[in-house]
């Protein structure tokens, strides 16, 4: 396959297209029969954040569009309760404020940044605890909250003048670093339990691994923070993309556990791996020769992509379980985030694409 510019930009576009289309009811359909973009969630959350980046880059104002009349209309339908995975929608509003200047934009951040750094229930340590809509987590770190809710206080914080949300980011990533670090690997645990004092599988799993890889290299854009713990963090991010190098399928792609070659090769986490490692790469963030890692994951995902713009080989929503096996049987379908993960892919490959 020869990756250029004018091939990128045509799966992109047919990638947007298979998130928006409503005719895809029968591919992005959730567990009450709708449309997946119908919910406010964190499946629409990273979706919306995938679509602004596109934007973003190529200026394509259809996206805009669609951004806009989505958030338009469910905000006029009234939003959800508040927990970890329902602040990710929140994320892009922020962007969309700068960008559209609706002040009902901006009341929905600052009420929500407000819960998230007041009213969210704490870990020991002052971690996040990963409440979300339909289980309380009680004393549980997972890897997903990072990406879910820390980045959108961290920006916040910027977008405010608010360095006590700056400060509560900084805290979030360092707890969870502490406590998800496999030290023997440098890759991520799915979770940490309090209550347990336990990873409960210790499942190197691929996608929570992504949050983190995708997620800091936008934090740094984000937020303002200390040479140190920017130190610290990037250190983080060498050891994991390191380690997974030993680890990437002759495909490109990457397991859904890691380091268990008999998992399936699962895409989202492939594509956030990609997005991470060549963005890092780019920015001196990690050596420059694991771009080829990277690029070659591109390759994995471009050819995962169907006719219609469907990501396929992505798992299904995954809480965190006491036994490898249940990660190892998750189904495989089509979801928003891993087209999300797609286009924040292709956005950073453009940027030196021929």
């Amino acid at each position: 396959m020869n990756i250029n510019r004018a091939l990128l930009l045509k799966k992109a576009k047919s990638i947007l297209a298979g998130i928006t289309d409503e005719q895809n009811q029968a591919v992005f359909t959730n567990r009450y029969g709708r449309h997946y973009m119908d919910d406010w969630d964190w499946f629409q959350g990273v979706a919306l954040f995938g679509i602004y980046s596109y934007y973003r880059q190529t200026g394509d104002q259809d996206a805009k569009t669609y951004l806009t009349q989505w958030f338009d209309k469910h905000i006029a339908q009234g939003l959800p309760g508040k927990n970890i995975n329902s602040m990710c929608p929140c994320l892009t509003l922020s962007y969309l404020w700068e960008e559209t200047g609706k002040e009902s934009y901006l009341a929905i951040c600052r009420e929500w940044a407000e819960h998230a750094m007041t009213g969210l229930p704490r870990t020991l340590e002052g971690g996040l605890q990963h409440i979300t809509i339909d289980a309380p987590n009680e004393g549980q770190l997972w890897d997903d909250t990072l990406y879910m809710t820390v980045l959108f206080l961290a920006r916040m914080g910027k977008l405010l003048g608010r360095d006590d949300y700056v400060q509560e980011s900084i805290r979030q990533f360092l707890v969870h670093v502490k406590y998800l670090t496999d030290l023997e690997t440098g890759l991520f645990f799915h979770g940490w339990s309090f209550v347990r004092m336990d990873h409960f599988a210790r499942a190197r799993w691929g996608r929570g691994n992504a949050w983190y890889t995708a997620g800091l290299v936008d934090y740094l854009d984000m937020a303002d923070i200390p040479d140190g713990v920017r130190w610290f963090l990037i250190s983080a991010l060498d050891r994991q993309t390191e380690a997974l190098q030993q680890y990437q399928a002759d495909s490109g792609a990457w397991h859904t556990l890691i380091d268990d070659k008999d998992s399936y090769e699962e895409m989202s986490a492939t594509a956030g791996f990609a997005y991470g490692i060549l963005k890092a790469a780019r920015l001196g963030y990690i050596p420059a020769e694991r771009a080829t890692m990277g690029q070659k994951a591109l390759k994995a995902v471009l050819n995962s992509s169907d006719e219609n713009g469907i990501l396929q080989g992505v798992s299904a929503g995954t809480r965190l379980y006491d036994n490898l096996d249940a990660y190892r049987n998750i189904r495989v379908n089509a979801q928003p985030y891993g087209q999300a993960m797609a286009l924040l892919l292709i956005t950073e490959a453009l940027r030196t694409a021929q």
